[in-house]
């Protein structure tokens, strides 16, 4: 089915879009940056601020995020597929997801150029440990959808090839996630860690004959077809100049995770950081990592590519730790996370700074704080807002009273957008409100911005 859509969706890309051709070059500062403006949802369409209100005070509540696995299905059940279908698509589905088909996917992509805020898209498939598929057949599929990914990344509208290009990747898509929680753990032996280098995982993911003695043979069979799946993805990426932003996930598989990523960005990161890795400020060694893994990239003559986020699975690492009984990988308190993400953003932007392109960040928070000093720092670093190394992520669908005004200041900021039918997309959307409860509790400054605008159209106030 994904790879019928994938193909779908190929086909339709190119005929909406047709050739590309290369974007015209900017250099124009734009207006002064201004975070503190409630003038910001003027620019958006009356059904978008009233289902937006909606959207956020259902979300704001923990005990409906929590029940809402529960009531889509007994919706599902009393209203019929139809029905259900339809509602979503005015509620939580339109607010956060692109579309399914082309057309649909590049009204969003379009509405979001004319509010200059660049598209970010991710195909909404993941794997957990204890979801094991039988065979290849479904991880071949999820590559295929990637493949589909990055054509719709570079369709531009009318013609026009989209600025930086960037998509979403998650490693378990392609890869089993009980084969990464397996090499994770022998990455903790030293036979293991001698076994598994990155130098040695490069060569089998230039197709090199080579096996890992502390895995098994079948392990060592999927972990070579998933490196082809993933050689497969990221040499497209680089024939397409798209950005492979991958993906962080639990502390049970992201030393598997980050072995294959620093061996994609040796493979594919010559010239340009086409492959980016992720790293969640709220995990205790998270700068250390990032220090290390910068090195890695320099002595392997890689370029790196940073996507830095405070991180969302803090409920199931404290559950994790306490059941298995290791050591809280996670900071004790929200503003240890805090200082955590300043002193990764640091560290970041000065070696974006002086790298000369050969390292890039984005800034990936809702948090207005963590925005403003980012920019004051690229500021006083005279790093290019546009065009340079760094730029700024967000979801779609949430944070607008921060997106907005970084577009329109002339900041390159980017919008997370899944994309899909209904049925696959939801359930993607469920595990990620889970994993985000806080930032959903924390929305009510921009609720309260879109209520004080409805307000002013239904009193027409200037």
């Amino acid at each position: 089915m994904l790879r019928c859509r994938a193909r779908c969706l190929h086909l339709g890309a190119t005929a909406l879009w047709g050739p590309q051709a290369p974007a015209p070059k900017s250099m124009f500062p734009g207006p002064p940056l201004n975070l503190d403006d409630r003038k910001v949802f003027q620019q958006k369409a009356n059904w978008e601020i009233t289902r937006g209100l909606l959207v956020f005070l259902l979300c704001s509540s923990p005990r409906l995020v929590q029940k809402a696995p529960m009531l889509l299905s007994v919706s599902r059940r009393v209203l019929g597929r139809r029905l259900w279908d339809g509602l979503l698509r005015l509620t939580l589905y339109g607010q956060f997801v692109a579309g399914e088909t082309p057309e649909e996917i590049k009204n969003t992509l379009q509405r979001l150029q004319q509010l200059k805020v660049r598209p970010l898209l991710a195909v909404p498939v993941e794997e957990d440990v204890g979801q094991a598929k039988e065979g290849e057949g479904w991880y071949d599929m999820n590559a295929q959808a990637m493949l589909a990914c990055l054509d719709l990344s570079v369709r531009g509208l009318s013609g026009e090839r989209p600025r930086n290009p960037m998509m979403q990747l998650k490693i378990t898509a392609l890869m089993g996630a009980e084969l990464c929680k397996n090499i994770t753990l022998r990455l903790q032996e030293q036979e293991g860690a001698l076994d598994l280098t990155v130098e040695r995982v490069l060569a089998l993911l230039k197709g090199e004959e080579l096996s890992f003695g502390c895995l098994t043979p079948e392990e060592n069979l999927h972990f070579q077809k998933s490196l082809s799946r993933l050689r497969c993805v990221a040499e497209y990426a680089v024939e397409k100049k798209v950005r492979i932003l991958v993906d962080a996930e639990y502390t049970y598989i992201n030393p598997a995770l980050s072995l294959v990523t620093m061996a994609m960005m040796a493979a594919c990161n010559t010239q340009v950081p086409w492959i980016w890795n992720t790293y969640q400020a709220y995990l205790k060694d998270t700068l250390r990592r990032l220090s290390q893994d910068m090195a890695l990239s320099e002595r392997l003559g890689a370029c790196f590519g940073v996507k830095l986020v405070r991180g969302a699975y803090l409920e199931k690492e404290r559950q994790q730790a306490r059941e298995k009984g290791y050591p809280d990988p996670v900071h004790p308190t929200w503003e240890a996370t805090n200082e955590s993400y300043r002193r990764c953003l640091d560290f970041a932007l000065d070696r974006a700074s002086q790298a000369g392109g050969r390292f890039e960040l984005i800034v990936a928070t809702h948090n207005k704080a963590s925005v403003e000093h980012a920019v004051r720092r690229m500021k006083e670093m005279d790093i290019n807002k546009n065009d340079g190394p760094v730029s700024f992520g967000q979801l779609l669908g949430m944070c607008d009273h921060i997106s907005l005004p970084l577009g329109h200041a002339g900041y390159a900021v980017y919008k997370s957008i899944p994309y899909g039918s209904v049925e696959e997309v939801i359930p993607y959307l469920i595990r990620r409100a889970h994993e985000n409860r806080s930032v959903l509790q924390g929305i009510r400054e921009e609720r309260d911005l879109l209520r004080s605008e409805l307000w002013r159209r239904i009193l027409r106030r200037p």
